[in-house]
């Protein structure tokens, strides 16, 4: 099936969904996306019991789409340097320190401990899983979703500072996680050349710093452009031509992407980035681009999302670790957000409660079944895939919908 076609397909469906949800649902956009493809998905493995080919169609449309690539090659770039776009680079200058910890340290962490857990999970269930594949599940699944986090904290009520480092954290770990990943897959792949610690600090150093270096490169190339130029049609070029050139050259380079387009959205982000580079007419036209960019591609990726249940493997003991899993990676993410938050305390104020509610407004989303999807069949892919399914699907609709309200109860506590 061309791209095209499968483009009109996804919107389509986006458009039928989102009235339904807007109609029916009334639920946050993203989430009633994502429920409404799995009620639909569902629906159709239901008539698949009378007459399976509706369901074959759906099955084969899902299969053409590498949900893998698609994300971490193509849509991944935009949806960052659009998210980024929108953060307010003051607030998070002031809690530089934090969102540095919880996207490193954190991650790093909280890795580990899902990464035991789960193997002590899986061993009593009687799965006979290896411990780097457990690690693999681990770094995977600790990064919180940008793109999922964003969309929520805006309607959550979240104070400014805590919203900050949440949304700073977001938008960091996951180009952190990749590279963890990445590490972590090449050792169980039998491929790494890594010989001891000292050559997986200067992999991490060269990806991570390299891809912070990159985007402020690019971050400079914008503002040196736009300045000289008071025309929005270029600039919107422009900042599409950094976005998915750089995305590129980080590729090539083997460094982080995701870091670099986060960093050259910071900086375009910056007030005086702003008033030197921008008439109000061109900044507006440029933020409202990508603001409708950063909508239609997120519709996408959660019919997306809920389409992919198809090709899950079903099996009670897989569900049964993926329910059981939940709890376990809510313990490591407080753990993981606690202990930084700990060693700043006397440094910075805290908002009470913080790891509480941090733990819980720290979505899982499709970087996580994206990554879930490039493990190969002998790194236990069936089983992790069902699992981060299932904790995503939590992740986003029992937490995303009830962050608001815990906001509520712990500041009236």
């Amino acid at each position: 099936m061309e791209i095209y076609h499968i483009s009109v397909i996804l919107i389509v469906l986006a458009a039928s969904f989102g009235y339904i949800n807007a109609r029916f649902l009334k639920l946050p956009l993203t989430i009633g996306l994502m429920v409404v493809s799995i009620v639909f998905s569902v629906g159709l493995m239901i008539a698949g019991v009378i007459d399976d080919r509706l369901m074959g169609l759906e099955l084969e449309f899902v299969k053409q789409i590498a949900f893998d690539e698609l994300l971490l090659e193509v849509m991944l770039s935009f949806l960052l340097f659009a998210g980024a776009l929108h953060v307010d680079f003051q607030k998070l200058k002031a809690q530089r320190w934090p969102i540095l910890l919880f996207a490193t340290i954190g991650v790093l962490i909280s890795t580990v401990l899902i990464g035991l857990l789960s193997y002590g999970l899986l061993s009593v269930l009687g799965l006979n899983v290896a411990l780097i594949h457990c690690m693999l599940f681990g770094a995977l699944i600790s990064p919180t979703d940008p793109i999922a986090v964003l969309g929520i904290l805006k309607k959550a009520g979240v104070a400014a500072e805590l919203e900050a480092k949440i949304a700073g954290e977001s938008l960091f770990n996951d180009g952190v996680g990749v590279v963890i990943f990445l590490t972590l897959y090449d050792f169980a792949s039998g491929e790494a050349s890594l010989t001891g610690p000292s050559d997986i600090a200067l992999l991490f150093v060269h990806e991570v710093g390299g891809g912070i270096l990159l985007g402020l490169a690019l971050g400079a190339l914008a503002y040196t452009l736009m300045r000289r130029i008071h025309q929005f049609e270029v600039e919107l070029l422009i900042s599409l031509a950094l976005v998915m050139g750089g995305y590129q050259v980080a590729s090539l380079l083997h460094l982080s992407g995701p870091l670099a387009v986060v960093i050259t959205g910071l900086m375009i982000s910056h007030e005086q980035f702003q008033t030197r580079s921008f008439t109000s007419e061109s900044r507006a036209h440029l933020f409202q681009f990508w603001e409708l960019l950063d909508v239609l591609l997120n519709a996408i990726l959660f019919v997306l999302i809920g389409l992919e249940v198809v090709i899950l493997v079903l099996d009670a003991d897989y569900i049964i670790a993926g329910l059981l899993v939940i709890p376990l990676v809510l313990l490591a993410r407080f753990i993981a957000v606690s202990l930084p938050i700990k060693a700043l305390e006397r440094r910075l104020a805290f908002v009470p409660k913080t790891p509480l509610i941090m733990t819980w407004g720290g979505l899982r989303g499709g970087i996580s079944i994206a990554l879930a999807l490039a493990l190969t069949d002998d790194m236990s892919r069936e089983l992790f895939l069902t699992m981060s399914y299932i904790v995503v699907f939590f992740s986003i609709v029992a937490q995303g919908l009830t962050l608001e309200r815990l906001v509520r109860w712990v500041r009236e506590a």
